[in-house]
């Protein structure tokens, strides 16, 4: 893509938006989910490798919408749609995502507890989660060096902060 087709912009709700396209880290999760689900390996994937593959790029389908996506992309009637078309319909969702929400949702994924805050306990049921072994004054390093007002704890404003950078 050109360098000027790249910096058009585009009206979208009274004000003006830049085109954005996926990052190729982006584009090889949507090969790698329907390569994973495309489970007899015919380059097109059913109602339910679909439905399962859509839910592992971290959206949540309901049985409509994934009829819905057959319906419209299902040209030779088989119940079933291609890489290409899967890649356009994913590429779409993926690009109206609201970068604000999906940082909210991970931090919901911390804050198990609903307190609107991560604690240590938090921090370390994660990290436990996810196979590191990290000691009590590590994890509360991680907590101290974000904590903006002091309480031990990373707020939603200080998680935000931390995931774009305005730390």
């Amino acid at each position: 893509m050109s360098l000027s087709l790249r910096s058009e912009f585009t009206q979208e709700k009274g004000r003006r938006r830049r085109r954005r396209e996926l990052t190729e880290e982006q584009k090889q999760e949507i090969q790698e989910a329907f390569n994973l689900f495309d489970t007899d390996k015919d380059q097109a994937i059913d109602y339910h490798e679909l439905k399962v593959a859509i839910r592992a790029l971290g959206f949540e389908v309901k049985k409509a919408d994934v009829l819905k996506i057959l319906k419209d992309y299902d040209r030779d009637g088989s119940g079933k749609i291609s890489f290409q078309d899967f890649s356009e319909v994913m590429t779409d969702w993926m690009l109206q995502r609201d970068p604000k929400e999906e940082i909210l949702k991970a931090f919901r994924l911390f804050d198990d507890d609903s307190t609107g805050k991560i604690s240590v306990r938090n921090l370390r049921r994660v990290a436990r989660e996810l196979g590191e072994n990290m000691s009590e004054d590590e994890l509360r390093a991680m907590i101290e060096e974000f904590d903006t007002d002091n309480d031990g704890e990373i707020s939603q404003e200080d998680f935000l902060a931390i995931m774009t950078g305005d730390t």
